[in-house]
């Protein structure tokens, strides 16, 4: 557990030695293209200013803005509110100190996030980490979105790299495959959760997560996974006009 009373939030205590404190306990010990993501994350928080709501995404990107951002506020003594799109980022925010809030509470100002793959239309595949529903509800509810990536993200078409996540009910699991396969998909796997546990990964609303390859995305391609009974929600993010890609 991180202790909040360990952690210098004043204008002594840098973005730098914070980052450093925290990495390993959240498991961001390797971040890939780190110089450049922390560059990004203090541009990021440089936005922030007095009564912002603001949503904090998931992945290692999205941790070193949320420290920037702590950092910031603390320093300013900014009145913010974040809301959160993880489990893990939750705990972060709260050990920053931060006012973590609720979808509820009205929409947000503006948020940011990771993404896995991204086109030149803006359109995203996120949910390598299982969160993206969470994720999906804060950016629809932003009226800006700001999605952090480096250049190993962008792609000439979505499904360049990776398959979309799709998080079903557990008892759907088997009439969802067989949905996919019918819609396309090239090949639908069942997500594991590794050397780290036996059985499959679990999102944090205990579902299971299909991990299921496109050879070619339309547009409509979200909507029509939605509608599939047993299906939660897809990592396709499409026609999202809020989106904004801060990169490099």
């Amino acid at each position: 557990m991180i202790e909040k009373n360990n952690l210098n939030l004043t204008p002594n205590g840098s973005f730098d030695a914070l980052v450093a404190s925290l990495r390993e306990e959240l498991g961001f010990a390797n971040i890939s293209h780190e110089e450049e993501k922390r560059k990004i994350a203090l541009e990021l928080a440089s936005f922030a200013k007095n009564g912002d709501r603001i949503g904090l995404g998931s992945g290692s990107t999205s941790f070193l803005a949320t420290v920037a951002l702590a950092h910031r506020v603390s320093i300013l003594k900014l009145n913010v509110q974040v809301v959160t799109t993880s489990f893990e980022i939750t705990h972060l925010a709260l050990s920053l100190g931060l006012n973590v809030g609720e979808l509820c509470d009205g929409k947000l100002d503006w948020c940011f996030d990771g993404a896995d793959e991204v086109d030149s239309r803006k359109r995203l595949i996120k949910g390598r980490g299982g969160a993206m529903v969470r994720e999906k509800m804060v950016l629809a509810n932003a009226k800006k979105a700001y999605i952090l990536v480096d250049p190993s993200k962008r792609v000439n078409h979505l499904g360049e790299r990776f398959a979309i996540p799709v998080e079903v009910l557990k008892e759907a699991l088997y009439p969802v495959r067989r949905n996919l396969l019918e819609l396309g998909a090239s090949e639908v796997r069942l997500r594991k959760a590794g050397t780290s546990k036996d059985g499959p990964v679990l999102t944090e609303h205990g579902n299971l997560i299909l991990d299921a390859r496109f050879q070619n995305i339309p547009d409509e391609l979200e909507k029509r996974i939605k509608s599939l009974v047993g299906v939660v929600d897809s990592g396709l993010f499409i026609g999202y006009p809020q989106i904004e890609i801060l990169g490099l």
